[in-house]
Protein backbone atom coordinates (compact mmCIF):
# COMPACT_ATOMS: atom_id res chain seq x y z
CA UNK A 1 0.00 0.00 0.00
CA UNK A 2 2.85 2.51 0.71
CA UNK A 3 4.88 1.63 -2.06
CA UNK A 4 1.11 2.75 -4.17
CA UNK A 5 0.65 5.62 -2.49
CA UNK A 6 4.41 6.65 -3.41
CA UNK A 7 3.85 5.76 -6.87
CA UNK A 8 0.44 7.67 -7.11
CA UNK A 9 2.13 10.81 -5.70
CA UNK A 10 5.36 10.53 -8.41
CA UNK A 11 2.88 10.21 -10.91
CA UNK A 12 0.87 13.86 -9.72
CA UNK A 13 3.73 15.72 -9.03
CA UNK A 14 5.06 14.99 -13.01
CA UNK A 15 1.65 15.98 -13.82
CA UNK A 16 1.63 19.22 -14.98
CA UNK A 17 -1.29 21.64 -13.01
CA UNK A 18 -4.18 22.81 -15.32
CA UNK A 19 -3.90 26.10 -15.81
CA UNK A 20 -6.48 28.44 -14.97
CA UNK A 21 -9.25 29.43 -17.31
CA UNK A 22 -8.99 33.29 -18.24
CA UNK A 23 -10.36 35.68 -16.26
CA UNK A 24 -11.27 38.32 -18.34
CA UNK A 25 -13.91 37.41 -21.85
CA UNK A 26 -14.78 39.41 -24.42
CA UNK A 27 -17.45 41.63 -22.51
CA UNK A 28 -14.69 42.63 -20.02
CA UNK A 29 -12.19 43.82 -23.08
CA UNK A 30 -13.06 44.06 -26.81
CA UNK A 31 -9.45 44.45 -28.11
CA UNK A 32 -11.64 45.80 -31.07
CA UNK A 33 -13.44 48.34 -29.02
CA UNK A 34 -10.33 49.95 -27.01
CA UNK A 35 -7.79 50.24 -29.89
CA UNK A 36 -7.40 52.14 -32.65
CA UNK A 37 -7.18 50.65 -35.98
CA UNK A 38 -3.66 50.02 -37.31
CA UNK A 39 -1.93 52.13 -40.08
CA UNK A 40 -3.36 51.43 -43.11
CA UNK A 41 -0.95 49.93 -45.32
CA UNK A 42 1.06 52.20 -47.45
CA UNK A 43 -0.31 55.18 -45.59
CA UNK A 44 2.18 57.81 -44.30
CA UNK A 45 2.21 56.48 -40.69
CA UNK A 46 2.65 52.63 -41.73
CA UNK A 47 5.66 53.95 -43.94
CA UNK A 48 6.94 55.99 -41.05
CA UNK A 49 6.86 53.08 -39.11
CA UNK A 50 8.36 51.11 -41.16
CA UNK A 51 11.48 53.35 -41.74
CA UNK A 52 12.33 53.96 -38.14
CA UNK A 53 12.64 49.81 -37.85
CA UNK A 54 15.24 50.42 -40.83
CA UNK A 55 16.74 53.16 -38.80
CA UNK A 56 17.24 50.88 -35.71
CA UNK A 57 18.43 47.79 -37.52
CA UNK A 58 21.09 49.95 -38.67
CA UNK A 59 21.83 51.48 -35.35
CA UNK A 60 21.75 48.58 -32.91
CA UNK A 61 24.78 47.09 -31.60
CA UNK A 62 25.41 43.69 -30.89
CA UNK A 63 24.91 43.21 -27.14
CA UNK A 64 21.57 45.13 -27.66
CA UNK A 65 20.34 42.99 -30.25
CA UNK A 66 21.48 40.27 -27.77
CA UNK A 67 19.78 41.68 -24.93
CA UNK A 68 16.22 42.03 -27.31
CA UNK A 69 16.58 38.20 -28.28
CA UNK A 70 16.43 37.27 -25.14
CA UNK A 71 13.82 38.89 -24.21
CA UNK A 72 11.61 37.91 -26.85
CA UNK A 73 12.95 34.77 -25.74
CA UNK A 74 11.74 35.24 -22.20
CA UNK A 75 8.11 35.68 -21.83
CA UNK A 76 7.35 35.65 -18.16
CA UNK A 77 7.92 37.35 -14.84
CA UNK A 78 11.33 36.59 -14.82
CA UNK A 79 11.99 39.84 -16.66
CA UNK A 80 10.95 41.67 -13.95
CA UNK A 81 14.17 40.07 -11.80
CA UNK A 82 16.74 42.60 -12.70
CA UNK A 83 14.41 45.40 -10.81
CA UNK A 84 13.27 43.07 -7.92
CA UNK A 85 16.27 41.73 -7.10
CA UNK A 86 17.47 38.04 -5.94
CA UNK A 87 14.86 37.37 -3.78
CA UNK A 88 12.75 37.44 -6.69
CA UNK A 89 12.62 34.07 -7.35
CA UNK A 90 9.00 32.88 -8.98
CA UNK A 91 10.07 29.14 -8.15
CA UNK A 92 10.13 30.05 -4.70
CA UNK A 93 7.53 32.36 -4.99
CA UNK A 94 4.14 29.97 -5.56
CA UNK A 95 1.54 32.68 -4.57
CA UNK A 96 3.11 35.13 -6.62
CA UNK A 97 3.85 32.92 -9.93
CA UNK A 98 0.15 31.69 -9.24
CA UNK A 99 -0.61 35.22 -9.85
CA UNK A 100 1.10 35.95 -12.73
CA UNK A 101 0.07 32.99 -14.25
CA UNK A 102 -3.32 34.61 -14.13
CA UNK A 103 -2.41 37.66 -15.78
CA UNK A 104 -0.70 35.68 -18.07
CA UNK A 105 -3.66 33.49 -19.26
CA UNK A 106 -5.83 36.30 -19.59
CA UNK A 107 -3.63 38.77 -21.48
CA UNK A 108 -2.92 35.99 -24.25
CA UNK A 109 -6.49 35.20 -24.59
CA UNK A 110 -7.35 39.00 -24.89
CA UNK A 111 -4.35 39.51 -27.12
CA UNK A 112 -5.06 36.75 -28.92
CA UNK A 113 -8.52 38.19 -29.95
CA UNK A 114 -7.35 41.05 -30.90
CA UNK A 115 -4.55 39.81 -33.46
CA UNK A 116 -7.24 37.69 -34.81
CA UNK A 117 -9.39 40.53 -35.44
CA UNK A 118 -6.92 42.99 -36.92
CA UNK A 119 -4.54 40.73 -38.50
CA UNK A 120 -2.10 43.32 -39.36
CA UNK A 121 0.94 42.22 -41.03
CA UNK A 122 4.90 41.73 -39.39
CA UNK A 123 7.34 44.16 -40.45
CA UNK A 124 9.33 41.44 -42.40
CA UNK A 125 6.70 40.30 -44.29
CA UNK A 126 5.93 43.79 -45.45
CA UNK A 127 9.61 44.19 -46.08
CA UNK A 128 11.33 41.11 -46.94
CA UNK A 129 14.82 43.10 -46.40
CA UNK A 130 14.35 43.55 -42.58
CA UNK A 131 16.19 41.51 -40.51
CA UNK A 132 14.51 40.42 -37.99
CA UNK A 133 15.32 38.56 -34.85
CA UNK A 134 12.25 35.86 -35.41
CA UNK A 135 9.90 35.13 -37.72
CA UNK A 136 6.30 34.28 -36.53
CA UNK A 137 4.71 31.14 -37.52
CA UNK A 138 1.83 33.32 -37.92
CA UNK A 139 2.32 36.09 -40.38
CA UNK A 140 -0.64 37.81 -39.43
CA UNK A 141 -0.40 38.61 -35.81
CA UNK A 142 1.60 41.75 -35.43
CA UNK A 143 -0.82 44.37 -33.72
CA UNK A 144 -0.95 44.35 -31.17
CA UNK A 145 2.48 42.89 -29.38
CA UNK A 146 1.40 40.28 -27.07
CA UNK A 147 5.11 40.47 -25.66
CA UNK A 148 4.19 44.20 -25.06
CA UNK A 149 0.75 43.81 -23.01
CA UNK A 150 2.38 40.82 -21.16
CA UNK A 151 5.41 42.87 -19.62
CA UNK A 152 2.41 45.66 -19.07
CA UNK A 153 -0.14 43.84 -17.61
CA UNK A 154 2.16 41.93 -15.14
CA UNK A 155 4.64 44.96 -15.03
CA UNK A 156 1.28 47.18 -13.45
CA UNK A 157 0.40 44.59 -11.28
CA UNK A 158 3.47 43.82 -10.06
CA UNK A 159 3.98 47.65 -9.34
CA UNK A 160 0.58 47.60 -6.64
CA UNK A 161 2.32 44.63 -5.33
CA UNK A 162 5.88 46.38 -4.71
CA UNK A 163 4.83 50.44 -4.88
CA UNK A 164 7.96 50.88 -4.27
CA UNK A 165 9.45 50.23 -6.81
CA UNK A 166 6.16 51.12 -9.54
CA UNK A 167 8.78 52.99 -11.56
CA UNK A 168 11.61 50.55 -12.48
CA UNK A 169 9.43 47.99 -12.72
CA UNK A 170 7.19 49.60 -15.59
CA UNK A 171 10.52 51.39 -17.20
CA UNK A 172 11.26 47.68 -17.05
CA UNK A 173 7.92 46.86 -19.13
CA UNK A 174 8.96 49.61 -21.78
CA UNK A 175 12.57 48.42 -22.19
CA UNK A 176 10.50 45.08 -22.91
CA UNK A 177 8.23 46.86 -25.55
CA UNK A 178 10.87 48.30 -26.77
CA UNK A 179 13.13 45.32 -27.81
CA UNK A 180 10.25 44.25 -30.14
CA UNK A 181 11.09 47.28 -32.36
CA UNK A 182 14.94 46.44 -32.17
CA UNK A 183 14.78 42.83 -33.32
CA UNK A 184 11.95 44.54 -36.12
CA UNK A 185 9.17 42.14 -34.62
CA UNK A 186 6.10 44.63 -34.27
CA UNK A 187 6.12 48.39 -35.56
CA UNK A 188 5.92 50.73 -32.82
CA UNK A 189 2.04 50.93 -33.06
CA UNK A 190 1.80 47.40 -32.22
CA UNK A 191 3.69 48.38 -29.29
CA UNK A 192 1.88 51.64 -28.12
CA UNK A 193 -1.13 49.03 -28.70
CA UNK A 194 0.37 46.59 -26.63
CA UNK A 195 1.43 48.78 -23.74
CA UNK A 196 -2.55 50.30 -23.77
CA UNK A 197 -4.20 46.69 -23.48
CA UNK A 198 -1.70 45.27 -20.93
CA UNK A 199 -2.61 48.22 -18.15
CA UNK A 200 -6.17 47.99 -19.14
CA UNK A 201 -5.84 44.71 -18.74
CA UNK A 202 -4.89 44.88 -15.28
CA UNK A 203 -7.27 47.13 -14.41
CA UNK A 204 -9.85 44.93 -15.19
CA UNK A 205 -8.33 42.08 -13.30
CA UNK A 206 -7.70 43.68 -10.41
CA UNK A 207 -11.90 43.96 -10.22
CA UNK A 208 -12.18 40.42 -10.18
CA UNK A 209 -12.86 38.77 -6.75
CA UNK A 210 -10.50 36.04 -7.39
CA UNK A 211 -7.50 37.93 -8.47
CA UNK A 212 -8.00 40.03 -5.49
CA UNK A 213 -7.85 37.26 -3.34
CA UNK A 214 -4.69 35.91 -5.26
CA UNK A 215 -3.01 39.44 -5.03
CA UNK A 216 -3.51 39.53 -1.17
CA UNK A 217 -1.48 36.08 -0.83
CA UNK A 218 0.90 37.02 -3.20
CA UNK A 219 1.60 40.70 -1.61
CA UNK A 220 1.94 39.17 1.84
CA UNK A 221 4.30 36.44 0.01
CA UNK A 222 6.52 39.06 -1.74
CA UNK A 223 6.75 41.45 1.96
CA UNK A 224 8.05 37.86 3.92
CA UNK A 225 10.62 37.25 1.24
CA UNK A 226 12.30 41.08 1.53
CA UNK A 227 10.89 41.81 -2.23
CA UNK A 228 8.21 44.45 -0.86
CA UNK A 229 8.31 46.63 2.20
CA UNK A 230 5.16 46.38 4.53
Amino acid sequence: MKAMLLVAAAQAAATPAAKAPPLLTARDVDPVLVLPAPPIAGSAQARAELAELHAVEIERTPAEEADARLDGDTKNGTIFAVVLGPHFDLDKLPATASLLDLVRTSEKATVDRGKDEFKRQRPYIVDTSLKSCKRNDDPLSSYPSGHTSMAFSMGEVLARLVPEKAGPILARAARYGQSRIVCGQHFRSDVSAGQMLGLLIAEKLAAKPEFRAAFAAARQELVAAGVAVN
